[in-house]
């Protein structure tokens, strides 16, 4: 699956669950590690679990594997690693806190609307 059908995918995943302020930035210029960075959060520990198994769900039953998963005891941030996508998921405070927006500030950004995602 090409990367942006891949971030597509997780986005609407995410979307599917009523995720919050979901942000995706296309870092491919700025690391080797990933394509794109998929941000987005959860109101509490249980919707943030629930949000990261839906993107695994939705990304196995099209053939997408998570190379791996990262915080899903404590669901405060999950991280879902799927090779030319991560997704990090994060409850509010913990989103404002490390404030990945900014640390990626050179990446291309954009809030997307659910009109975007199709």
């Amino acid at each position: 699956m090409h990367a942006d059908e891949l971030k597509k995918l997780v986005v609407n995943a995410l979307d599917e669950l009523k995720g919050n302020d979901i942000v995706s930035l296309k870092v491919a210029d700025l690391t080797s590690v990933t394509d794109h960075m998929v941000i987005a959060c959860g109101t509490s520990n249980r919707h943030v679990k629930s949000l990261a198994d839906n993107v695994i769900d939705k990304c196995k039953k099209q053939g997408v594997r998570p190379l791996g998963t990262e915080g899903a005891d404590k669901a405060e941030w999950v991280l879902v690693d799927l090779g030319d996508v991560v997704a990090h998921i994060m409850l509010p405070a913990t989103r404002q806190f490390y404030d990945l927006e900014r640390l990626w500030d050179n990446a291309s950004a954009g809030v997307l609307s659910t009109s975007e995602q199709s």
